[in-house]
């Protein structure tokens, strides 16, 4: 079904410059500094990122908002503070999780962590009890200045409406149907992204597509 190299290279670009021309820059990820984009990315499972501020506000007025300080916290306390971002004890295990992995790998710092190679780091990350492709490769692209291309369910539901991927795909496979065609750059793995993000959110819904006014409308048939 996929178009193969330079064919389906040149459209996802025709697809990212429709996208970027319409709605401009997206400037993700919202975020203070890389630690704190590392929270935001597990606090973000099956939540929305209102609640995530909401958590990391709580973290930031403590202090605590640092890998030294989330160390020593008792889980129980992390999990009430970031209570606004729901499933806040599952949550509180995987960043004391993430954070044990930043201890043991790098000392806590996070720079050196990012110079190690991307494709044996994003492994060591994905073993890490509760971090999984997407929030890995969003902490890879997003904290890390990795390029490491993250999709999710409107990438999914964008590339399945325009007969570019199955409507099963599994992540590794529609991560791989971006990763393996584009240049290999952080900016525009980034934007990207985000773009289809945005689109899925006002016009590619789950349960209802606003093709007409959609910035993607003109490639539906290409």
């Amino acid at each position: 079904m996929y178009n193969q190299g330079s064919s389906r290279k040149n459209h996802l670009l025709q697809m990212y410059g429709y996208m970027l021309d319409s709605l401009g820059p997206s400037k993700w990820w919202p975020g203070g500094g890389p630690f704190e984009v590392c929270v935001g990315a597990i606090l973000t499972q099956n939540t929305n990122w209102t609640n995530v501020e909401k958590a990391i506000l709580n973290l930031k007025e403590r202090s605590l908002l640092y890998p030294e300080a989330l160390f020593r916290l008792q889980e129980e306390q992390l999990a009430e503070l970031i209570r606004p971002a729901g499933y806040f004890r599952i949550k509180s295990k995987r960043i004391k999780n993430f954070i044990l992995f930043l201890k043991n790998e790098a000392a806590f710092d996070l720079d050196f962590l990012a110079g190690q190679e991307l494709s044996e780091l994003r492994s060591k990350l994905i073993s890490v009890k509760g971090i999984g492709p997407e929030t890995a490769d969003s902490i890879l692209l997003y904290a890390l200045n990795k390029p490491s291309f993250v999709v999710d369910t409107y990438t999914a539901r964008i590339c399945n409406r325009h007969s570019l991927v199955e409507e099963d795909i599994g992540y590794e496979q529609l991560r791989n149907y971006f990763q393996d065609v584009l240049p290999s750059d952080v900016n525009l793995f980034n934007e990207f992204h985000a773009l289809l993000v945005r689109v899925g959110k006002h016009w590619c819904k789950k349960n209802s597509a606003l093709c007409g006014d959609c910035p993607l409308y003109s490639l539906l048939e290409t």
